[in-house]
C-alpha cells in the first residue's frame, strides 16, 4: 500500500523525481543507510537546543531509588558503557577495511549499548522489564511527554495508510542520496527513515498478532484470519506500535550476520569511517541523556563515586567525561545531597 502522506511528499531535488527504483536499490541500505544516520547527528549538532536543564520533565523528575534499583541501575550503566567501550575501540585503529568487516559486530553493539543505558533511565522510573517491545514502548512515551532534548524530540504518528511526522517541519521534502548538508536535508532524510521504520514496524506487529488465533483479527463474513489489511483493520494495530521515534531508528541496527544486507554492506562503497564517527556521536548523546537522569535520581555525589569506582577499562573514559562536561553542570551543590537511597 501506499502512503497518503508520500503522495503529499515535496521533491527536495526535483532533478531526482525520475531516478527509478533499480536506482534506489542500489543504494539501499548501504548509502541511505549512511545518510540517514549522518542526518541524524548534524541534525543533533546543529539544532539551537538549551537541552535537559530547560526542560519541565527533568526539573520536574526527581525519583526515589533504593538499594536494590540503585545496584541494578549500575549493573545496566556498565553494560552500556562497556558495549560503548567496544565500540569506541573499533573506530580508534582508524582503518578503514577493518571498519568495514567489522559491521557484523560495531552496528548491534551502537544499538545495545543505548538500549541498555535506556533500560537505567527506564528503572529509575520504576520500570524493569528486559523485554524490548516495552522498553522502546516506554521510551516513546517518554519522547512524546517531552522527556528528551528537542533535538532527539521527533517521532511519527498515526495509522498505518496515514503517518504524521512530529516536530520536524521540514520532513515533507523528498530526501535526495547525498551526505545532508543542511537542516532542510536532514530533516527530510530523518522523516522518511521514520516513515519506512514505522511502516516496518506496523507490518512486525501485523505478523504477530495474526499469527496468534487468539488475537489475530479475522474476517466479520466467514470468521477466517484476514490475510488482507484494510485501513479500517491497519486501526486495530496503532496502539500496539506506540509511537516510533530516535530509539526504533537506532534499532534499525540489529543486523544479524546471517543476513545477505550485511554482506552487502561490506561490499558498498561507502564512508565507513563517517558511518562510525556519525554512530559514535549520536551514541555519546543518547548516552549522555539518560547518564543525567541517572545521576539526578541518584544523586550527583553517589553517582560521582560510582563513576570514579569503575573498572580499569573504563577509568578515566567517556564516562568520567561525559560526567564533568555535560552531567555536574545540570546539577547545583544542593543537588548533591539530594536522590540518596530511601
Amino acid at each position: 500500500m501506499k502512503e497518503k502522506e508520500e503522495e503529499n511528499v515535496v521533491s527536495l531535488y526535483p532533478e531526482e523525481q525520475k531516478m527509478t527504483e533499480k536506482e534506489w536499490q542500489k543504494s539501499i541500505p548501504a548509502q541511505v543507510f549512511l545518510n540517514y544516520f549522518f542526518a541524524i547527528n548534524y541534525h543533533i549538532q546543529h539544532f539551537n537546543d538549551n537541552g535537559l536543564a530547560h526542560l519541565t520533565f527533568f526539573k520536574e523528575a526527581k525519583p526515589e531509588l533504593n538499594e536494590q534499583d540503585i545496584e541494578a541501575v549500575k549493573r545496566l550503566l556498565l553494560n552500556c558503557w562497556s558495549t560503548e567501550y567496544a565500540l569506541r575501540a573499533t573506530a580508534e585503529l582508524g582503518d578503514e577495511a577493518y571498519m568495514r568487516n567489522a559491521l557484523h559486530w560495531t552496528f548491534p553493539q551502537a544499538y545495545y549499548t543505548v538500549f541498555a543505558g535506556l533500560q537505567a533511565f527506564l528503572r529509575t522510573r520504576g520500570v524493569s522489564s528486559n523485554h524490548e517491545a516495552l522498553i522502546l514502548r516506554e521510551a516513546g512515551r517518554l519522547v512524546v511527554k517531552n522527556a528528551y532534548s528537542r533535538a532527539i524530540g521527533f517521532y511519527a504518528s498515526g495509522h498505518y495508510e496515514d503517518f504524521n511526522i512530529n516536530r520536524l517541519p521540514l520532513a515533507h521534502y523528498k530526501p535526495g542520496l547525498q551526505i545532508a548538508g543542511k537542516e532542510l536535508e536532514a530533516q527530510a532524510q530523518i522523516g522518511q527513515f521514520l516513515r519506512t521504520t514505522r511502516r516496518q514496524k506496523a507490518k512486525t506487529v501485523r505478523q504477530q498478532v495474526q499469527a496468534n488465533p487468539a488475537t489475530a483479527i479475522r474476517s466479520s463474513r466467514t470468521n477466517e484470519v484476514l490475510q488482507k489489511f484494510g485501513p479500517q483493520h491497519w486501526q486495530q494495530l496503532t496502539w500496539r506500535v506506540g509511537y516510533t521515534t530516535i530509539f526504533d531508528l537506532m534499532a534499525r541496527l540489529r543486523i544479524s550476520s546471517s543476513h545477505r544486507e550485511i554482506e552487502r554492506f561490506v561490499q558498498a562503497d561507502i564512508d565507513f569511517k563517517l558511518f562510525h564517527e556519525s554512530l559514535l556521536e549520536i551514541v555519546s548523546y543518547l548516552n549522555g541523556i539518560h547518564e543525567s537522569y541517572v545521576a539526578q535520581a541518584m544523586g550527583m555525589q553517589q553517582y560521582e563515586a560510582f563513576v570514579q569506582e569503575l573498572p580499569k577499562h573504563l577509568q578515566n573514559s567517556f564516562a568520567a567525561a561525559r560526567m564533568q562536561e555535560r552531567i555536574k553542570p545540570l546539577f547545583t551543590e544542593d543537588d548533591y545531597q539530594l536522590g540518596q537511597a530511601a
